[in-house]
């Protein structure tokens, strides 16, 4: 039989008892994913899917990947990334496809064409599983890139100490993508609060080397740029040691060892705390 053969065979055998071979599909999905999606949205999907893979074969035979299976290949991305999204793992999402190929599962008595068209079968939904997996695991590092840049948003806020004061207190490993968020979220905040005072407190980091000093040099740079004067406090007696080792120079960059320091500099040195308490110097 010629491949031509084998899948005109192939579409014979899913049209002859399409809606009982579409039911037994669902039915077998559904035992897997133990009601953690409706069964009307998965008899949907699933009913979908087969019609169109039905008509992928009909016109593209085993060539998965040419126009005839568009659609197939459309609704698979779609049902990966809702899989994705709804939390199910992913041998959860491969079996949704792997399953069409029980379906039609040869016995002792079937005939050898019909055996062919299975096999046929068998190694399509085996490439159309890993499309699957590959969109399933496109769309979860996807959704993990995202939930580490909320989490970074979160994890770098900048707060108002007083008028004209602003401060940004961290924690945690500082790298260059994490420098960028706080020196965006600095020069915004500067501009929100009219700020001349920004505070950089490195308590919570854990260690600082040449690359960390870096970033906050460039983060200093920067708020000067917007007419701010920096202050770096969180100075310990280790990071100030380590600081010393490297060689490292902050220059003309005032630093104090704690964020009280640190606030008292800033108000002395505020124009706005300056305005109103002036008379009182």
């Amino acid at each position: 039989m010629t491949e031509q053969d084998i899948s005109a065979r192939l579409v014979e055998l899913l049209t002859a008892r399409g809606e009982l071979l579409a039911s037994a599909w669902v039915e077998a999905v559904s035992r897997t994913l133990r009601g953690r999606i409706s069964l009307a949205e998965l008899d949907r999907e699933l009913h979908d899917l087969y019609t169109a893979l039905v008509a992928g074969i009909r016109v593209g035979g085993s060539d998965w990947q040419g126009e005839a299976y568009a659609e197939v290949r459309a609704l698979l991305s779609e049902l990966s990334r809702g899989r994705a999204r709804q939390g199910f793992t992913p041998t959860e999402t491969a079996t949704s496809v792997l399953a069409c190929k029980d379906i039609l599962a040869p016995t002792a008595d079937t005939p050898a064409e019909d055996i062919h068209a299975y096999l046929q079968l068998s190694k399509l939904v085996d490439s159309l599983a890993l499309f699957t997996l590959e969109v399933y695991a496109k769309t979860r590092e996807e959704i993990i890139s995202a939930q580490a840049e909320q989490l970074m948003e979160l994890s770098t806020p900048v707060v108002k100490l007083w008028d004209g004061v602003v401060a940004v207190p961290l924690v945690g490993t500082l790298d260059s993508a994490r420098t960028q968020v706080v020196m965006e979220k600095l020069l915004q905040a500067l501009v929100d609060i009219n700020a001349d005072q920004a505070i950089i407190d490195i308590t919570g980091v854990p260690a600082v080397d040449t690359e960390v000093a870096q970033h906050l040099l460039k983060t200093v740079v920067a708020a000067r740029l917007m007419g701010a004067e920096c202050i770096i406090s969180g100075i310990r007696p280790q990071i100030a040691q380590t600081i010393v080792a490297l060689g490292i120079q902050f220059g003309d960059i005032v630093t104090k060892a704690s964020l009280a320091d640190a606030l008292k500099h800033a108000l002395r040195n505020s124009s706005t705390d300056l305005s109103i308490n002036g008379g009182q110097a």
